[in-house]
């Protein structure tokens, strides 16, 4: 699933694959959140790490476990 992250102060966002579920996303983030934590961490679909601090993060987008559908909808 697909994971973007907005934070303060940046023109982009960032954005990556992951394997996580979007309850443990969306778990992760509201316990770093609520406990105070100074950051969080992600590891994408390839093995990639992220560092994220907590005080930056203006929005997180969770996409669905859906798969793509592939071909022509009638």
């Amino acid at each position: 699933m697909e994971i973007r992250i907005g934070l303060a102060n940046t023109a982009r966002e960032l954005s990556f694959e992951s394997d996580e579920t979007a309850e443990a996303v969306k778990k992760t983030v509201t316990d770093a959140i609520e406990s105070g934590t100074g950051h969080l961490s992600f590891t994408d679909a390839k093995g990639n790490s992220y560092v994220v601090p907590t005080t930056a993060i203006t929005f997180v987008e969770v996409g669905t476990d859906q798969s793509r559908r592939v071909g022509f909808v009638a």
